[in-house]
């Protein structure tokens, strides 16, 4: 149970920044932007994923605090473009 609580809590500070580097995004809340966070942090993964192969029965490697915030905006970027 901790294992997902932690993740919502590293999800929300990811999305955090990722609300603020990309403009037009305060219409979220912080459940939403806890999801962002999780979101970007499995984009985060398959681009890590791109670059080196993860172990013997991963689908992606552990994205990181860099890659979850670079994936998070990604995800924003597309979430912005689909709903306006």
């Amino acid at each position: 149970m901790m294992h997902y609580i932690w993740m919502l809590i590293v999800g929300i500070v990811v999305g955090a920044i990722a609300r603020l580097i990309v403009p037009g995004s305060e219409h979220m809340g912080i459940f939403l932007t806890g999801i962002l966070g999780i979101a970007g942090s499995f984009v985060g993964g398959f681009i890590s994923r791109l670059f080196s192969r993860p172990e013997d029965g991963a689908i992606v490697h552990p994205a990181g605090i860099l890659l979850s915030i670079v994936g998070a905006i990604l995800v924003l970027l597309a979430y912005n473009h689909f709903v306006r």
